[in-house]
């Protein structure tokens, strides 16, 4: 059966559909020993010899779907330019294929699910499923009611972006500490969104981490460790 060249390359574990875009108008495919460098190609995996970096792509796979309580310290990429410790290097070494399914920034904690099934990580990470994820965060100074309110109703970002409603609640106030502890749950995904939501209300974070991606928690697993999912029994997330 025939598909597009991009959506085989996500589904094989290379890449996310994106930069398997990338990748192709880059010229480091080839279809038939061919250089392929546009878009909207279509080829059947069982007939024709698909390569990527000039090494062979099989058309089967194993399809792994990953939980890690990612320490803060590590990017969220397969590879870094400037060779810092990446959350790959925290899995198997036969679980290097599973790409990342949206991000958390280097000095953030906690749930961040990695997968090889392209077709999972684009349905995961597009805008119209809305899959919330819940994060817990430490405050510099006291936070108010209002400031609550704010970002329960949305705040506009130093882009000029207004988030969308979120759900907010205050867990702890440590007065003599000066700081206060916050569970925010939003659906969006904007660059370092939660950093800038509190930045937005004035409030500095002093310590941010992800405890949950929709039904999905990390409270069984230490930072640094990992487990399987079974999404074909449902174990995710929507």
């Amino acid at each position: 059966m025939e598909e597009r060249l991009q959506k085989f390359l996500a589904n094989q574990g290379i890449c996310s559909r994106r930069k398997a875009e990338a990748y192709i108008l880059d010229g480091k495919v080839k279809v038939n020993g061919q250089v392929v460098n546009k878009l909207g190609i279509k080829i059947d995996p069982e007939i024709d010899k698909i390569e990527f970096n000039n090494k062979q792509i099989s058309n089967s796979i194993n399809k792994v779907y990953i939980l890690l309580n990612k320490p803060i310290g590590y990017v969220t990429t397969v590879k870094d330019q400037f060779n810092r410790p990446t959350v790959i290097d925290l899995l198997k070494k036969e679980h290097k294929s599973v790409v990342p399914v949206g991000r958390l920034d280097m000095y953030t904690s906690g749930a961040l699910i990695l997968s090889n099934d392209g077709d999972f990580v684009y349905k995961v990470t597009h805008p119209k499923h809305e899959i919330n994820k819940t994060y817990q965060v430490t405050t510099k100074g006291k936070i108010t009611k209002e400031e609550v309110e704010k970002l329960k109703n949305g705040v506009e970002l130093d882009d000029g972006y207004i988030t969308k409603p979120a759900k907010v609640k205050i867990l702890k106030i440590d007065e003599e500490k000066n700081i206060s502890r916050v569970q925010i749950v939003i659906h969006e995904g904007k660059n370092r969104q939660v950093r800038r939501m509190c930045e937005a209300i004035g409030k500095k974070v002093l310590a941010l981490h992800r405890s949950k991606i929709g039904n999905i928690d990390v409270k069984d697993l230490k930072l640094g460790e990992w487990k399987y999912l079974n999404v074909v029994k449902g174990d995710v997330l929507f």
